[in-house]
């Protein structure tokens, strides 16, 4: 058996930023420990697997260790390789996931938009677990569906965060978000999940859910810019709209292959 697959860089303008990941067409599911073990061989953040139907695309995502509830740069390649090379028509492609619902990305030229449904975040204390997490410690502390966010004085102190991954492992909860108001742009963050099996993500649209309504509460803005200060760094358009948010950037294809399966 001979498996098509693509290897994307999402949230860049340029080869070899932003965050890479895989994507997989198939024509039905493949058994969910086959789909596993190809994002484990993959290694990266996460890979998409997706089929057509007669709606648009049912969608999955997996680490390299689980399945996921949603993650937005892997939905941004599998559209950007629906558009490109998989023959997609409209400038509209709507996905369904089991877990997230329905989720939508638009073209317009180069730029893809997601738009997905917004974080319900919640103030929360700033426990001795999550004080251990960073060498600097954050001014507030908010929960969302599935991650910590922890907001910071400055782009300066996200930039050298110097993260405990074994304290940030023990949290219950996907991941954890740093995020600070940015010098250029209007705000920066970073992405740790290691019990996921992503020790720091390089971009991270899902937590922009959870990160755009609380910038847009603080800035009173509805459009804001955003930067993900991994080393790869990502670059995001963003847009609040109440119950949904838009997360734009773009791609570039890094290669196309076959996975040769017994």
């Amino acid at each position: 058996m001979q498996q098509k697959i693509y290897q994307v860089d999402a949230f860049t303008s340029k080869l070899f930023g932003g965050n890479p990941a895989a994507v997989c067409p198939l024509e039905s599911w493949m058994p969910e420990d086959l789909m596993q073990k190809i994002a484990m061989e993959n290694n990266l953040a996460e890979t998409a697997f997706y089929i057509k139907t007669h709606e648009g695309y049912d969608i999955r995502w997996f680490t390299p260790t689980m399945e996921v509830d949603l993650c937005g740069h892997a939905t941004l390649a599998t559209a950007f390789v629906l558009f490109k090379y998989e023959g997609h028509k409209s400038d509209e492609i709507i996905f369904n996931s089991v877990r997230s619902g329905t989720l939508k990305v638009k073209r317009v030229e180069e730029l893809l938009t997601l738009n997905f449904p917004t974080d319900k975040i919640e103030k929360t204390d700033l426990a001795p677990e999550l004080l251990k997490c960073f060498t600097s410690s954050p001014i507030e502390v908010f929960k969302g569906r599935t991650d910590y966010m922890l907001i910071f004085k400055s782009e300066d102190e996200i930039k050298n965060l110097q993260a405990d991954l074994a304290a940030i492992s023990k949290l219950k909860a996907r991941g954890l978000i740093a995020t600070a108001k940015g010098d250029n742009v209007d705000f920066v963050s970073r992405f740790f999940a290691p019990q996921t099996g992503v020790d720091e993500d390089p971009v991270t649209g899902s937590a922009h859910t959870t990160l755009i309504p609380y910038w847009a509460s603080k800035t009173g803005k509805k459009e804001l810019s955003a930067i993900q200060l991994s080393s790869r760094k990502g670059f995001l358009k963003c847009r609040y709209s109440g119950d949904r948010v838009e997360i734009s950037g773009e791609c570039r294809l890094y290669l196309t292959g076959k996975i040769f399966i017994e």
